[in-house]
């Protein structure tokens, strides 16, 4: 096979601006005016499915309804450490996801708020006050198809003193992620936005777990991404008759932006989290070279599969790990070559089942769990396991119900248990005299433990739009969406469980 082609990582590909499918007529007058900008009641329409509900507010003051962009985590299937060496590696889709609830406020208001309480943070700007000056100078103000690849450093310092009054009295590291996560959202805002933009409150809620290597800060960046994007009237649908390209345009500019977002919470981002969470399903990405960005071949085909995300609570540290295999290379350059290589040729044996006939076969599966066995084993010549790796592996493989790896740096952090196919679950006589299934059996042993599992599936859809804010004809209002408890309980009040047709997606 050969090496994965770029299509779209950091945005490389060149789509050619348009706006509602058709070439954008504006787009030479907005260095003067912002004419794309979101007006109150002006938003795309993202379905013909349902009638916009009734809201119960005066003709006279007519209010975009609140609207909930989401977008899921991601893992890495194959290929951890090998990437760093200039190998291929496959990331996937989760369905765990982070929600972002856009509420318009009326035009009086004139503010701009986050309201984070998965993380706590809660901060509001008064939009007239932010430093749009630098952001609208002509040399600096970017249109919303513009390829950007890195920060314009003096936009960031204009940028300084309304992040520095977020969460100024947190501790040092709860302050460092509440001002990351307001720089992100502020820069695309004043990117993307004007003076004359309504206010808005934007609330998230999050089910993906942060700071163990599942991509949620992707995940958000993306569903920040969209939303100001359909604000801006900047993009088009989802619809379900919407043409294979047109969705694949716009898919970039969502990727494009939300790159710039994780440019600000990570500085060298390798721009695969933020593809994964665009495009959902999978991703072949290589890097050959640290200065260029990594190829990248979306892979649509991927099934979709359930999956066993397991967190073994063991803290852990990707530079520390990363730097062991590291020296490990140093030492033993051809030993460690040949994992290398035997790992790269796990990641392309998976890729070609992908791209083959019936990735989604019984036998198929039974394969990428056997290459997800053995990646395992290769990982554990590196250095990179740990005891509750290994104990928890031990347990699944006692269960029978799967086949289970490491996932990211490794050291600790979670583990992925791919389950096997749909069989006759063997019963397991309880302490107690009780009968479960293997598979019970094995969540009673991992919570007795201490380890955190969440069932969820591998290579759903990406980004995702509920326009308006809408499930079973009931609205969710911004109360409901941040006071719901857990991540069940958001996934059970906006998953789309209960309504299906809810949810629409970009779909090439």
């Amino acid at each position: 096979m050969n090496g994965p082609r770029s299509n779209g990582v950091n945005g490389q590909s060149h789509a050619s601006p348009k706006v509602n499918g058709h070439a954008n007529s504006t787009a030479a007058s907005r260095d003067q005016q912002d004419a794309q900008d979101s007006s109150e009641n002006d938003l795309p329409s993202t379905s013909s499915r349902m009638p916009r509900p009734i809201h119960g507010r005066k003709e006279s003051n007519p209010l975009a309804p609140p609207f909930i962009v989401s977008a899921p985590g991601k893992t890495i299937v194959y290929g951890e450490h090998a990437v760093v060496h200039g190998k291929a590696a496959i990331a996937a889709a989760i369905s765990l996801r982070s929600y972002l609830l856009c509420t318009t406020l009326s035009k009086s208001k004139r503010t701009l708020s986050l309201r984070f309480p998965d993380i706590g943070l809660d901060h509001t700007w008064h939009i007239p006050d932010l430093p749009w000056a630098a952001f609208k100078h002509s040399s600096r103000r970017k249109k919303y198809y513009d390829l950007v690849t890195t920060l314009d450093q003096e936009l960031v310092d204009a940028m300084q003193p309304h992040i520095a009054t977020v969460s100024p009295k947190a501790k040092t590291q709860v302050q460092q992620r509440h001002q990351q996560a307001a720089s992100a959202f502020l820069y695309l805002f004043m990117s993307l936005g004007s003076e004359s933009s309504s206010s808005c409150t934007y609330a998230l809620r999050s089910t993906v777990p942060v700071g163990v290597g599942l991509g949620s800060s992707a995940s958000i960046c993306v569903c920040i991404s969209t939303a100001l994007l359909l604000q801006c009237r900047a993009l088009a649908g989802p619809h379900p008759d919407q043409m294979s390209k047109e969705a694949e345009d716009q898919l970039e500019r969502i990727n494009r932006w939300a790159f710039v977002g994780e440019l600000l919470i990570h500085g060298n981002p390798s721009g695969v989290d933020n593809t994964v969470a665009t495009n959902g399903h999978a991703v072949l990405f290589q890097r050959h070279d640290y200065k260029k960005p990594p190829a990248v071949e979306i892979l649509r085909n991927f099934p979709e599969l359930p999956l066993l995300l397991i967190d073994t609570c063991q803290a852990k540290s990707t530079a520390a790990e990363v730097a062991k295999v590291g020296h490990l290379k140093t030492a033993h350059p051809a030993v460690t070559g040949y994992v290398f290589d035997a790992i790269d040729s796990i990641t392309r044996s998976a890729h070609d089942i992908v791209t083959g006939d019936d990735p989604g076969s019984e036998e198929s599966i039974a394969h990428f769990g056997e290459l997800m066995s053995v990646n395992h084993g290769l990982l554990i010549s590196l250095g990179v396991s740990h005891p509750r790796l290994e104990r928890l592996r031990y347990l699944v493989n006692e269960s029978g119900v799967g086949w289970t790896k490491l996932t990211g740096a490794g050291g600790g952090g979670c583990a992925i248990t791919l389950l096997k196919p749909s069989q006759p679950s063997p019963t397991h006589t309880n302490a107690d005299g009780s009968h479960g299934s293997a598979l019970q059996e094995l969540e009673r042993q991992l919570k007795s433990e201490g380890f955190a599992k969440y069932e969820t599936t591998l290579g759903g859809d990406g980004v995702g739009v509920l326009y308006p804010a809408v499930i079973n004809g009931k609205e969710i209002d911004q109360d409901m969406f941040l006071d719901v408890e857990g991540r069940e309980g958001v996934e059970e009040l906006v998953g789309g469980k209960r309504d299906r047709d809810a949810w629409t997606y970009w779909r090439p």
